[in-house]
C-alpha cells in the first residue's frame, strides 16, 4: 500500500469553553482547519451536545450518561483529538475536568488510541501554560499520549486576525509543529 492509499488520520477538536465569542473556540477551528490542510478528516465537536452532570460515583453507579458513552467511542475511533481550552485559576475548566472524570471511567479505555494535542489561549502572560501542563499530567495518568508541544497563546489581544489566522509568526510557526507531531507520533500499535 503507498502513501496515496492509506486511509485519511480522522480527528476530533474541541473546546474547554461554552462561553459564546470564546477566544479558544478560534484556535479549536483554526486547529480544525490545519489539521484539515494537512489530509485530517476533521471532526468538530460542541461540548454543549455532549450534557453531563458533574461526576459522582453514586451517580455512576445508577446511570453512566448517555453523553459519556458516546464520547468515550468518538476518543476511542479517532487517531487525534486536540483539545483548546482556557485557563482558570491556574488550573483546566471544570467542563474539561468533568469530561475527563466521566469518559476516563469508560471500558475499554478512550485513550489509549489517539495521539493528543493542548493547546489554549489567555490574557495572562502565562498564556494557559499551567492549565496545559495540567491537563497533559491528567491525561497521562489515565493513559494518553500527549504530544511535546503545548500551545500556549496569550496574552491574547489581537493574537487571531479577523480570519481566526494567527497575527504572530511564533504562534503559527508552533501551530505548524503541533499539526506536524499529532499527524506523525504514533502509537505503534498499543
Amino acid at each position: 500500500m503507498t502513501t496515496e492509499d492509506a486511509p485519511s488520520k480522522t480527528a476530533i477538536t474541541l473546546c474547554g469553553s461554552l462561553r459564546k465569542d470564546s477566544i479558544n473556540e478560534v484556535l479549536r477551528r483554526h486547529m480544525s482547519a490545519k489539521l484539515r490542510d494537512a489530509g485530517v478528516v476533521v471532526t468538530d465537536l460542541d461540548l454543549a451536545d455532549f450534557a453531563m452532570p458533574i461526576f459522582n460515583q453514586d451517580l455512576e453507579a445508577e446511570h453512566t450518561p448517555e453523553a459519556a458513552k458516546r464520547l468515550a467511542d468518538l476518543f476511542r475511533t479517532h487517531d487525534i483529538v486536540f483539545i483548546a481550552t482556557p485557563e482558570y485559576n491556574g488550573g483546566i475548566t471544570p467542563l474539561i475536568a468533568n469530561v475527563v472524570a466521566w469518559i476516563s471511567r469508560q471500558k475499554p479505555s478512550p485513550f489509549r488510541h489517539a495521539i493528543f494535542g493542548v493547546g489554549g489561549v489567555s490574557d495572562g502572560k502565562y498564556a494557559t501554560i499551567f492549565a496545559l501542563s495540567h491537563l497533559r499530567d491528567s491525561l497521562s495518568k489515565v493513559g494518553a499520549l500527549v504530544v511535546p508541544t503545548l500551545l500556549g497563546i496569550g496574552p491574547y489581544a489581537d493574537v487571531f486576525d479577523a480570519d481566526g489566522n494567527p497575527t504572530e509568526s511564533g504562534i503559527q510557526w508552533k501551530v505548524g509543529q503541533m499539526v506536524k507531531e499529532l499527524t506523525h507520533f504514533s502509537r505503534g500499535g498499543i
